[in-house]
Order: C-alpha cells, then sequence, then structure tokens
C-alpha cells in the first residue's frame, strides 16, 4: 500500500511539475504584456522602454517605472472594502496624475467594483493636479465624488492615488505637490 502511495504522489508531482514548465513562460509574458499595456495607458506618449525600479516610501516598497520625458507609472497597493486593491497610477514630469488603472481587486460586484467601470469616477482622476486639489472624497474634504455606496473603496482608490504622488515626490527630488 505505502509503495502504491508512493508511486501515486511521484506521478502526480510530475504532471503538476510539467505543466508548471510548460505554462510558466507563456503566463510570464501575458504578465509582462499587461504590465506594458497598463504603463501605455497611464501616461503620456514615451519612447523607449520604461526602466523598472523600486523604492521605500514611508515603510512600504513601491514598484515604479521611469518612461524618459513622460513620468512615472507607480504600482500602489491599498486596502479596500474586499480585500486589496492595486492600481497603477501614471504622474507626469510636472507632477499631475495622468491616469489610472486598476490592476487587481477583490470589491464586491455590483458596488466597489465600479472602481473599473464607472467612467466619472475613473474621470476624476485624469489630469488629477495634487498641488491645486485635495485628494481625497468629498466626505473626507476633499475635491473626488465618491462611487455611490462605496465609499470605502473610494476612499482607497483615492489612498492609492495620493501614495503614488508621494512616490513620484520622492522620486523628483523631495518636491511636495500635495
Amino acid at each position: 500500500m505505502a509503495l502504491c502511495l508512493t508511486v501515486v504522489c511521484l506521478v502526480c508531482s510530475a504532471v503538476v511539475g510539467g505543466a508548471y514548465a510548460l505554462t510558466k513562460d507563456p503566463i510570464d509574458a501575458a504578465a509582462q504584456a499587461k504590465t506594458t499595456a497598463s504603463i501605455a495607458a497611464v501616461l503620456p506618449a514615451f519612447d523607449g522602454v520604461p526602466e523598472q525600479g523600486k523604492i521605500d516610501v514611508d515603510g512600504t516598497e513601491y514598484v515604479y517605472y521611469k518612461a524618459e520625458g513622460a513620468g512615472y507609472a507607480v504600482i500602489s497597493t491599498t486596502s479596500g472594502f474586499g480585500g486589496a486593491l492595486t492600481l497603477m497610477v501614471g504622474i507626469d514630469t510636472a507632477g499631475v496624475v495622468h491616469n489610472t488603472t486598476v490592476l487587481s481587486h477583490s470589491e464586491t460586484p455590483g458596488l466597489g467594483a465600479k472602481c473599473t467601470t464607472d467612467t466619472h469616477f475613473m474621470e476624476q482622476f485624469r489630469g488629477f493636479d495634487p498641488a491645486a486639489k485635495k485628494l481625497a472624497v468629498t466626505k473626507d474634504g476633499g475635491d473626488l465624488d465618491a462611487i455611490t455606496a462605496s465609499t470605502i473603496t473610494s476612499r482607497a482608490y483615492a489612498l492609492a492615488v495620493s501614495n503614488a504622488v508621494k512616490v513620484f515626490n520622492q522620486l523628483a527630488g523631495g518636491q511636495s505637490n500635495e
């Protein structure tokens, strides 16, 4: 019985290992394509390949991409209502938020998940100048309208963008645009 169980475990392990080996490269390529498309969506047009880097701001490590002449694309994760909310935030060389895109979320379908489909909500961040406006929802004294019935998600989205602006400020040499 032990020999039979050992053989079954070895065969199953070999199948799982083989499937991993066969799918690793396509999965990595798809992830890279998603990242490249997200960078292009959040930054002004640029030439060349963005340079990836990491930086620690307030005890949190952020991944960013620097596109020469266009600005920075920063990956920022916060906690929403349903769990982690991960955004890519594009900030141009003047410190203005060019655009944002949601990379992943676990928000409630039909409520918090509207952060990916509610055009009015998403458009508020396009061209947002943190030097001229407050990056918070109106309930918190800011200049952003929350998604109806999804204030927690809206706050998390605004916080993720605010954190990306902090990253930009540190990368740009300590300028403060907040």
